[in-house]
């Protein structure tokens, strides 16, 4: 499997799960610069990222439908520049289009012109009959973000979290931003600020500058509200076309995945895998479960092109969960940063034999002196099974796991050292670049 890229004319890059694909490495200290490209994967402080390309991968996930010669690559759920998509292009009387999204320069996945978007319908004109008294309770919460900043202009979704005018996004959707504007969902304009941006994560905070009384702040669920085979909704601005409502099922649950710029440390989450239709212009917006509480912000999602033809949709979405989001929100909001936990190695994809059984893992290359994994004794060449007993089948899962908790939480990890299984404690640190 090999790298994909797009037009000339769309400067993004997309990544493949390949068995040559840089390692993961968990987030570090301040103190340690970011990885040399010789040195793909080591231990680094997440870098800024600057409006350019970005790069996704999925883990082990899509494997099998590679081996039928067909391309699958993950993209960021974000509008861009480029050719308008037909189905854009046929609203624009409706509603203003397609966009830039400012930070990764997506389109891609519309530039073919096919205007696909899977099974999306307006909120208004949901074919479950069970699901209308929902997306009417929640879509005022749902904002049309739109942004304007060097490279043109750009558009995604936010969901409004208090009544004091804050609204969550994705950081990419934002990033490079000169001017935010915001639609609600009946139609008014307004002004906002980004308050606050964590790359780590991909989350940020926007401020609206004059936030009206009426704002229908939407209610948070929690990560205990999720499991496999249950109903979602999300709500966003894909492709411009503003309160647009799909649904489907969590299709898995802590699916590791990466996304990155090229440029620096990717973020990587434990996603909510879900198959309601995400596209262009979804990132951002919130996922809802059946009760109306939101569950995870949407993020990315996978395509699939033969000959370098561009798709959008085929039912393989990623958000990130809400209790990380929730979490990072509060933080930005109240202190302009989040808190991430580090760990100090650095990380590539493995296995360990111990007990007569061979586990998937996380290999630790290198450990960081003076960091939690070296006062713990982790060593080059140990395999991490486990984190808390939740299994670590990759050096994504470890850093996703890792990256969810804070400086100071302490974990138990299972570790694999000459087919000798073991339980170590860890005291994580607080990387100060978050």
């Amino acid at each position: 499997m090999t790298e994909q890229h797009l037009p000339p004319n769309d400067p993004r890059t997309r990544w493949v799960a390949s068995p040559t694909s840089p390692p993961a490495a968990d987030p570090a200290s301040a103190s340690v610069a970011p990885a040399p490209a010789s040195r793909p994967g080591t231990v680094g402080a997440p870098a800024a990222r600057p409006t350019g390309s970005r790069h996704v991968v999925l883990a082990a996930v899509l494997a099998g439908v590679l081996a039928s010669g067909t391309t699958v690559a993950l993209t960021r759920a974000t509008d861009d520049a480029g050719p308008a998509a037909a189905l854009v292009a046929a609203q624009a009387a409706v509603d203003r289009g397609a966009g830039a999204d400012p930070a990764d320069g997506s389109g891609a996945t519309t530039a073919d012109g096919s205007g696909q978007t899977g099974a999306a319908l307006p909120a208004s004109a949901s074919s479950d009959a069970g699901w209308s008294d929902v997306v009417a309770e929640v879509t005022p919460s749902v904002v049309a973000v739109s942004v304007e900043t060097e490279r043109g202009s750009g558009t995604g979704s936010g969901v409004i979290i208090d009544d004091q005018g804050h609204v969550l996004t994705n950081a990419h959707v934002v990033a490079g931003a000169r001017t935010v504007a915001l639609t609600l969902d009946d139609g008014r304009l307004l002004e906002a600020e980004v308050a606050g941006t964590d790359e780590s994560s991909d989350l940020a905070v926007l401020t609206i500058a004059d936030p009206p009384e009426d704002l229908t702040p939407a209610t948070f669920g929690s990560d205990a509200d999720l499991a496999v085979g249950d109903s979602v909704l999300a709500v966003g601005n894909p492709l411009g076309l503003r309160s647009t409502a799909t649904t489907g099922i969590v299709s898995a649950l802590d699916r590791p995945v990466a996304t990155s710029d090229g440029s620096g440390e990717a973020a990587v989450t434990a996603a909510v895998q879900v198959d309601a239709a995400v596209n262009p212009g979804n990132s951002g917006g919130p996922l809802f479960d059946s009760e109306g509480r939101v569950v995870g912000i949407t993020s990315s999602i996978a395509t699939m092109s033969g000959s370098g033809e561009q798709s959008g949709s085929i039912g393989v979405g990623f958000a990130i969960p809400v209790d990380l989001a929730s979490r990072v929100a509060g933080e930005l909001i109240s202190d302009g940063s989040a808190d991430h936990a580090f760990l100090g190695v650095g990380l590539e994809d493995g296995e360990a034999a111990a007990g007569g059984e061979v586990r998937a893992g996380a290999a630790v290359r290198a450990v960081e002196p003076g960091s939690p994994a070296a006062a713990a004794g982790l060593r080059e060449g140990d395999v991490v099974t486990a984190l808390d007993g939740a299994p670590v089948g990759s050096a994504e899962a470890l850093t996703a796991m890792v990256r969810e908790h804070v400086g100071g939480d302490e974990v138990v990890l299972t570790v694999v050292r000459d087919e000798e299984e073991s339980e170590v404690e860890v005291a994580l640190a607080s990387s100060p670049a978050g």
